[in-house]
């Protein structure tokens, strides 16, 4: 099997929770480097890995075919164009890029070079999101009229020095967490009509917006996305409505939490598995009899995000979760934020510079 080494750039907590963990599961990847610019925290966990301190010391090492840019929302994508104008295919952490102008750049960059640019929207590989997509796929809920998600956490205090809660290009809770459940309505539906936002600073003394709903118009169907840090008693992740019946669905998906313990998919057998506490229940029509009951939660995969990048680099094709796509997802947001400004519905388009 072919092994492609992986730059790292950024060792924070995307870094090492996500990136290095996953990536070090995949069979055919290689941790091989990890820009850490003080500290050689990396080598602790993954003795081969090098530690250098500078993404530009990176980028040169002839050794690195895939650089993977875990660091703060706004030098996405400075790094990402550095890193391809050096041949080197290039995953994104989420959000893409903080502009959609800065989105098109890299990819007529990524274009030019023959380069695979791709984004890590994982949470298409959540297991009660891949549950979601079946049920609706598979018409288990008739023709979808509402949908809504919710990504809701309590956290009442702030956290100094924290780059996403400071008022920064890129900053706030709409760039983490909205580009996730804009993604996966996205994968859904398709792109909406409209976009209508509201966007809060609803903690004291918060700098970047802490919450917001989200609702996006399509011709027979309104998607609604919300997202707070004030929500301590909390409702349902999904809420889907359909002609034939209804979803609802607890919890969250549970390979973050294993992450952030230390475990890696495939070291467990019931990796990515939910709790039957937390599935879904589904009331509808089904071969003319009225079911209710729950459905088990597909279990969950991040891997197979890298897998696909691994696959995709070594058979030159196109990768599960396109550059294009998440170029979208940042259109979305910049008119999230524009309908907040001017307090009113917009159109969603994706009007793009000429190349």
């Amino acid at each position: 099997m072919r092994t492609v080494n992986v730059g790292l750039v950024g060792y924070g907590m995307a870094g090492q929770v996500f990136h290095a963990s996953v990536i070090s599961s995949v069979a055919g990847l290689q941790l091989h480097s990890v820009v850490e610019r003080r500290s050689n925290q990396s080598q602790e966990r993954y003795k081969h890995v090098k530690v250098v301190r500078s993404a530009e010391e990176l980028v040169k090492d002839s050794n690195i075919e895939l650089v993977v840019i875990a660091t703060p929302n706004d030098s996405h994508s400075a790094l990402a164009e550095l890193a391809l104008a050096h041949g080197k295919h290039v995953v994104v952490d989420k959000p893409f890029t903080v502009s959609v102008a800065e989105a098109q750049r890299l990819i007529r960059l990524a274009k030019q070079n023959g380069l695979l640019l791709s984004v890590f929207h994982n949470r298409r590989w959540d297991g009660d999101f891949m549950t979601v997509r079946q049920l609706i796929t598979e018409g288990a809920l008739g023709r979808v009229v509402e949908y809504e998600a919710h990504f809701d956490r309590y956290r009442p205090q702030l956290k100094p020095g924290a780059w996403r809660e400071a008022e920064l290009p890129g900053s706030g809770l709409l760039y983490d967490l909205g580009s996730h459940l804009i993604d996966q309505a996205f994968q859904l539906f398709g792109h909406p009509q409209t976009v209508y936002a509201a966007c809060k600073k609803q903690r004291d003394g918060a700098q970047a917006d802490d919450a917001f709903e989200i609702k996006l118009g399509y011709d027979d169907l309104t998607v609604t996305l919300k997202a707070g840090m004030l929500v301590r008693e909390l409702g349902p992740h999904f809420v889907i409505h359909g002609t034939k019946g209804s979803f609802v669905k607890y919890g969250m998906d549970p390979q973050e939490a294993a992450l952030k313990r230390g475990e890696v998919p495939g070291s467990k057998s019931d990796w990515g598995m939910e709790p039957e506490a937390q599935w879904g229940t589904l009331n509808a029509e089904i071969a003319g009899l009225h079911v209710i009951g729950k459905i088990e939660t597909l279990p969950g995969a991040y891997e197979r995000y890298y897998a696909d990048i691994y696959e995709s680099i070594v058979e030159g094709r196109v990768p599960a979760v396109k550059a294009e796509e998440a170029l979208a997802v940042i259109r979305c947001i910049e008119l999230a934020n524009e309908s907040q400004e001017k307090r009113r519905v917009v159109p969603f388009d994706l009007q793009l510079e000429a190349d």
